[in-house]
């Protein structure tokens, strides 16, 4: 089981003012920016495209943003900028937090390096090494958490949470506890992934987990998940400060809820009691009961073992039935930024008033009230759920403010 201590920090005594508002959010995805985003899912659209891109790797589908793999600092650059386009210029940043996660990080520059330092007689050696002068610094795990640090001024505290496909929601979730317990009063949130390398493509090819023609989460004809390219930015505010500046409050996050399965490197427990655990706690740190959950972004990946989990999840806990999707089919498996991407598009559910469809789903599998097609419905309260290798969940609780 993680630690879970710092959820428990006590609060400061007017809780009220220490309430966790989103102020800002961004998306890039390979469906485009957070509005182009929107609209192309609610549209039932997919960026999912076969591609070739590797020697020695086999077409298979994608969802990238442009036309090559994107470098993760370029993409984070790209979302970062349009989170601040609404952003006062006079907000001082000096204190402001920073929560960025990344599951793989800088590793296509780590295999880039490796390609160009084996060279022509496929040897790798210290002097190639020496005189290659590349910035090692800069390519840590946590680079993108200190890279916005430092373009944005910060003082404040780093956190960069690596947990798998998990990462978004963790990174939020430490956010959110940073502000409730007075820490800091704002907090950059969020996670990005840019995941389209030949290491990375051909480990989820040999375990057998990519699909070869589509991502159809929770259908009888899924065959796996689809990589994507994606990153998610958040401002995170304590109600106090976002109402001191006058900010227009987007949504607030409730509460958080996590476990670990302690089952298996990558497959997860088919005993679902973890999984059940982080939902049930997510729920009773916000005071919500099953019946006041209006949608659930699922993780839904289009895997045989998740999406039937992921199922029987939904129906021991919420037997009433509460409308579900899961929105991979349209963006790709983003990996470590698909629960933060999932969490802004629970916030756009709960401002538009509009479910997000699951694309690509034709025959589900399980008995779901899955969003077919983009559905308006009443939505003030919302959950996000994570799931990632190693047994690691994470579920986030969001609501109309």
């Amino acid at each position: 089981m993680p630690d879970l201590d710092f959820l428990q920090q006590s609060q400061p005594s007017d809780r009220a003012d220490r309430d966790v508002v989103v102020t800002g959010m961004a998306i890039r995805s390979a469906l485009g920016s957070l509005e182009t985003t929107w609209t192309r899912l609610l549209a039932g659209e997919t960026a999912v495209r076969s591609r070739f891109l590797f020697d020695h790797i086999p077409e298979r589908p994608i969802a990238m943003i442009g036309d090559q793999p994107i470098e993760v600092v370029d993409l984070l650059d790209l979302t970062l900028a349009d989170l601040l386009t609404d952003q006062s210029e006079s907000l001082d940043w000096r204190d402001c937090a920073v929560s960025i996660g990344s599951s793989r990080s800088m590793q296509r520059s780590w295999e880039a390096w490796h390609r160009w330092q084996i060279g022509e007689n496929g040897l790798v050696g210290l002097e190639n090494v020496e005189k290659s002068h590349l910035p090692w610094l800069d390519t840590l795990p946590h680079t993108p958490a200190l890279r916005v640090a430092r373009q944005m001024g910060s003082r404040g505290a780093v956190f960069a949470p690596m947990a798998a496909c998990a990462t978004g929601l963790w990174s939020i979730a430490r956010a959110v506890v940073a502000i409730e317990s007075g820490e800091c009063d704002r907090v950059i949130a969020g996670s990005v992934e840019a995941p389209i390398s030949p290491l990375t493509i051909a480990t989820f090819d040999r375990m057998g987990a990519l699909s070869r023609e589509a991502c159809r989460p929770f259908d009888r004809s899924r065959s796996g998940m689809v990589l994507g390219e994606g990153a998610a930015l958040l401002l995170l505010e304590s109600r106090q400060a976002a109402n001191q500046r006058q900010a227009k409050i987007l949504g607030r996050i409730t509460s958080a809820g996590m476990t670990a399965d302690a089952h298996h490197i990558s497959a997860p427990d088919p005993n679902i009691t973890a999984a059940c655990s982080a939902v049930r706690q997510c729920l009773s740190r916000g005071n919500w009961t099953p019946e006041s959950v209006d949608y659930i972004h699922l993780h839904g990946t289009g895997t045989q073992l998740n999406d039937r989990r992921e199922a029987e999840l939904v129906q021991a806990l919420f037997p009433q039935g509460v409308a579900v999707s899961s929105t991979k089919g349209a963006t790709g498996h983003t990996i470590g930024a698909s629960g933060a991407i999932g969490a802004i598009l629970c916030l756009k559910t709960i401002a538009t008033q509009t479910m997000p469809p699951c694309v690509g789903t034709q025959d589900s599998e399980f008995e779901l009230d899955l969003v077919r097609s983009a559905r308006s419905s009443p939505a003030k309260r919302t959950l996000c759920f994570s799931f990632g290798f190693g047994g690691q969940n994470v579920v986030l609780a969001l609501e109309r403010d």
